[in-house]
């Protein structure tokens, strides 16, 4: 009886295993499979920042959002943003409400802090996808080319980033709308 329990909670614990791991892998293939895709424009980062690890770390213009005074929003609080694309195809943000949007398209997160003026309000958010990780090997390469290229003006910088119901799953990164994957190939 009592190794039939411990069979028993060695197959549970075999299945929880598999299971949890399992389910996060379909979630975000379900995110790129069927979520809308934005450019989020890239900002430069600092160049003396050191390199963290396996992945590029990528910093964003679009950030904050102005709006009317509105004191009801918390530092670290829970929000839902949504976004819009401006004329260079860019993504921005259109609102940062507490009640989650009916629309699919939009991104949960936390606000970064907020800054009130006399009759403005500027809410700085966090974007929970600011690293883009890569091949081990190529990862230093791609890292050193993005500062590089994204604080150069003249070049454009930008994750492709799918969102689906609050999650949010980066595709690529491009620099003049060629992927930092085929710049590393030819690198190379």
């Amino acid at each position: 009886m009592i190794k039939a329990i411990i069979w028993i909670g060695f197959a549970l614990l075999v299945i929880a295993q598999w299971l949890v791991p399992g389910l996060m892998i379909w979630k975000k293939e379900k995110v790129l499979e069927e979520g809308i895709t934005y450019k989020f424009q890239s900002a430069p980062i600092d160049p003396n920042d050191p390199f963290r690890g396996k992945y590029i770390e990528l910093n964003f213009k679009e950030t904050s959002l102005t709006v009317k005074k509105d004191t009801s929003l918390e530092d670290g609080e829970k929000v839902y943003v949504t976004f819009s694309v401006n004329k260079e195809g860019y993504a921005i943000i259109n609102s940062v409400s507490k009640p989650k949007p009916s629309k699919k398209d939009f991104l949960e997160t936390t606000i970064n802090y907020i800054s009130n003026e006399n009759d403005s309000t500027t809410i700085f958010i966090n974007y929970p996808f600011d690293q883009f990780y890569m091949d081990e090997y190529k990862a230093p390469r791609a890292e050193a080319i993005y500062r590089e290229r994204s604080t150069d003006t003249l070049q454009k910088a930008y994750a492709l980033v799918n969102l689906l119901n609050g999650d949010a799953v980066i595709k690529d990164v491009f620099i003049n709308d060629t992927s930092i994957q085929q710049i590393i190939r030819k690198a190379n």
